[in-house]
């Protein structure tokens, strides 16, 4: 019989594992069908992916007395699908999966958990089902769930599921960096640290409704056309910069406008670090994001495209300084800082930034494959309402139309509040789109 291999975490994954017990970090990707799956096709299918991929078969040992986490990877899956039936009068299936799923914390309950779950929904006398997966994050960042997906998909279609089988999960983001890329010198890291600790002060936060109430996600949708989000692609082309930039830009202006004084925001900018790490990563799952701290200075009457060139150029010059690499320890630490004393940040909020966005933005073409599979719809993303930023955005051009998902904790922010805050953003970036209008 193989024996089940064992690694502690690292310092980035610790960090998740310390922020999953407060409710943030909690990755969700939800499906929705046009028919109930075959549950013994769609279980073969998971174990399939278990086997090839090992960090879905491991499970997270919490040490409480050492406050330490450990990977124990099995040598066989060990997924056992769940099946549940949504109440007929839920009018927005997707959406409301999408939230159940990312406020069950499992792993706030035990200290010996899977770090991968599966659960199929059904609807009373309606062929349409709702398949979740629900990760914790130190194991799957935004890539390793779009290679999910698109995995799933392709097992779903086939009759047999033959993966070469991996023994143990892949080392830690820190174990890969490249050698003197990683950690600043002593006095450079006090140094970092002080800044970072005092700039936090000066941010100015959205407006909080209710700090004392216990959190929640809760998610909104911002979609845009395919003729708006072509036109906002070409002003991106034009400008020199990423999606990112634009969608930092409207969030900002959308939060400024009532505002009559400057004020400073942060903004986290997550990026993928596989292709800079060594050996290079591809098709690894785990997670290796790191995140780049940026504040921006907003006076009123900024105009869209020329506030995205700033803010993306801000991004872009700590990442060519390396900073998303090199900071990642300060990081990690101010974010386990925060979760130890709330009182750290405005009205125990656990707000560390504005927003959070991705350098890159998921593009998926393969809308058309995905329905001859029986997949109608699905969204992604994470949980936010332990620490972390007042709104996160999960950006896709899917089929060549802008699709995010935006998640806020609540009540914290009121879904009044965020709706009108999402609904600002998305009039700034259709005004925006219609500047490069062919």
């Amino acid at each position: 019989m193989a024996e089940a291999k064992s690694r502690s975490v690292g310092d980035t994954e610790r960090s998740w594992c310390r922020a999953v017990l407060g409710g943030t970090g909690i990755a969700v990707l939800v499906l929705r069908t046009s028919k109930v799956p075959d549950f013994s096709r769609l279980q073969a299918s998971f174990h399939a992916l278990q086997t090839s991929h090992p960090i879905l078969r491991s499970r997270l040992l919490t040490n409480s007395s050492t406050n330490s986490f450990t990977f124990v990877t099995s040598p066989s899956p060990s997924l056992r699908l769940a099946s549940h039936a949504l109440p007929a009068n839920v009018t927005d299936p997707l959406t409301h999966v999408l939230e159940v799923q990312l406020n069950r914390n499992t792993w706030h309950e035990s200290s010996n958990e899977e770090v991968f779950f599966a659960t199929v929904y059904t609807l009373p006398a309606q062929s349409t089902s709702i398949v979740a997966l629900r990760l914790h994050v130190s194991a799957c960042d935004r890539t390793t769930a779009l290679l999910l997906l698109r995995e799933l998909l392709t097992l779903m279609e086939e009759d047999s599921h033959d993966y070469n089988g991996k023994e143990e999960a892949s080392l830690a983001i820190e174990d890969l960096v490249p050698r003197g890329k990683c950690k600043n010198g002593l006095w450079t890291r006090g140094l970092h640290m002080l800044a970072y600790s005092i700039n936090s002060f000066t941010l100015t936060n959205l407006n909080f409704v209710d700090p004392k109430t216990p959190r929640f996600s809760q998610v909104l949708r911002l979609q845009l056309n395919q003729n708006d989000t072509k036109d906002l692609l070409a002003g991106c082309k034009w400008s020199g910069i990423k999606l990112c930039g634009v969608l930092v830009a409207a969030g900002l202006m959308a939060t400024h406008c009532s505002k009559r004084s400057s004020r400073k925001y942060g903004v986290v900018t997550l990026t993928d670090c596989r292709s800079s790490l060594e050996p290079p990563l591809t098709d690894n799952f785990g997670f290796y994001h790191s995140a780049i701290l940026n504040s921006h200075e907003m006076k009123g009457g900024e105009r869209l495209w020329e506030l995205a060139k700033r803010t993306y150029e801000e991004f872009s010059k700590s990442k060519k300084s390396n900073k998303h690499l090199s900071d990642m320890a300060e990081l990690n630490f101010l974010m386990c800082k925060a979760i130890e004393n709330p009182g750290l940040t405005p009205s125990a909020s656990l707000r560390t930034s504005i927003m959070s966005v991705f350098e890159d933005t998921v593009v998926d073409n393969g809308g058309k494959k995905q329905r001859e599979v029986g997949v109608e719809d699905y969204m992604g993303c994470a949980s936010v309402h332990g620490v972390g930023p007042s709104i996160a955005i999960f950006d896709t051009i899917r089929d060549g139309s802008l699709d995010c998902v935006c998640v806020y904790p609540a009540p914290l922010h009121s879904r009044d509040q965020m709706l009108e805050l999402v609904g600002k953003m998305k009039t700034i970036l259709i005004e925006a789109a219609k500047t490069y209008k062919e």
